[in-house]
């Protein structure tokens, strides 16, 4: 392909398939992780442990993978020049939305680091399948290209 990326166009997308994968890899499992912390006694070893594990789930996989996402893809988005497509809009609408429901896991693991969680398991439970939905609706965008 043409464009500013010239023949590195092929690795970019590579890196960014893999760190979206990544990416939600880490958003299907981090609110799994919450329906087994609301079950867990605040303050007590294993609550302690899944504190550890999703603080590092976050910082070392999440955060990390939704950075490279961006990067890569705003990186592919100017190669293609991809602002006049209109299935573009809506899968930047998308992604734009799992970002701020990355948001959201991240204020929550707070609540369960400071004990201070009020949401129920079925509420996480519900919540481990927006990820889910999101990315069903960005890949028919990507994929189908509708419009």
């Amino acid at each position: 392909m043409i464009g500013w990326l010239g023949g590195a166009y092929l690795w970019v997308l590579a890196l960014h398939i893999i760190s979206v994968i990544a990416w939600m890899a880490g958003m299907l499992y981090l609110p799994r992780l919450y329906v087994y912390h609301t079950e867990a006694q605040p303050g007590g070893e294993f609550s302690e442990k899944l504190k550890v594990m999703e603080r590092r789930l976050l910082r070392a996989i999440i955060n990390p993978a939704m950075i490279a996402s961006w990067t890569f893809g705003l990186m592919l988005f100017l190669h293609l020049g991809a602002w006049s497509m209109g299935w573009m809009h809506v899968k930047l609408t998308l992604v734009v939305i799992m970002s701020a429901f990355h948001g959201y896991l991240s204020r929550w693991r707070k609540d369960f680091e400071r004990d201070a969680n009020r949401r129920s398991q079925t509420f996480y439970r519900m919540m481990n399948e927006v990820p889910t939905v999101l990315m069903i609706g960005i890949v028919i965008f990507v994929v189908v290209k509708p419009f």
